[in-house]
């Protein structure tokens, strides 16, 4: 009987291993965009173009679900040169120093509403790290001839001082907050 007791939690920590799924962002149909207000009176829209993520899955639900992504300072991108050359500066995210924004989920669970989740997790951006709060849409998984793919939807805002991103020569032309909206495919592994 001990054997039978002793036995029981290596079967069930194999099978919840077992039924865990990989999955991998797929850049073709994904994006990862933000806006900030500026001057007050109108908002730019900017995205990063490199980044990668994946996320472990154990059964059909986000619950318990992890999620770890990197994404590429210098790919920034907000169809102005000039000012995505000044983003990548030290006045902003020093990239030559900073390549790299990472985040890693800390916990993620359902809400009253159905495929709603609140995602947390650490958000690294420059030497600061963060909790942050997604709110995220799950918008289910679709089979094709390319293989099986899941996908979401992730919004949070964060103020951008929180991470040492604090110029702004005019005091009141550049917002604080920035909305983070992501769109995600990822491709099952």
């Amino acid at each position: 009987m001990k054997k039978i007791i002793t036995l029981i939690p290596i079967v069930f920590l194999s099978v919840s291993t077992f039924s865990q799924t990989q999955w991998k962002v797929d850049p073709y149909h994904s994006s990862l965009n933000f806006n900030i207000s500026h001057s007050g009176i109108s908002m730019v829209n900017g995205k990063f173009l490199d980044y990668s993520g994946s996320l472990t899955t154990n059964g059909e639900a986000l619950n318990n679900a992890n999620f770890d992504f990197i994404v590429k300072i210098e790919s920034i991108n907000t169809n102005v040169e000039d000012r995505d050359n000044h983003l990548r500066s030290a006045d902003f995210f020093d990239a030559k120093k900073y390549p790299e924004m990472t985040f890693k989920s800390t916990n993620i669970s359902s809400t009253e509403n159905p495929n709603q989740y609140k995602l947390h997790g650490q958000l690294t951006i420059k030497d600061v790290t963060k909790e942050v709060v997604f709110d995220v849409s799950y918008g289910g998984k679709a089979k094709s001839q390319q293989g099986e793919k899941l996908g979401m939807k992730a919004e949070t805002t964060i103020n951008r001082f929180d991470y040492n991103i604090d110029y702004d020569p005019t005091a009141a032309g550049i917002g604080k907050e920035i909305n983070i909206v992501v769109h995600l495919q990822f491709a099952k592994q």
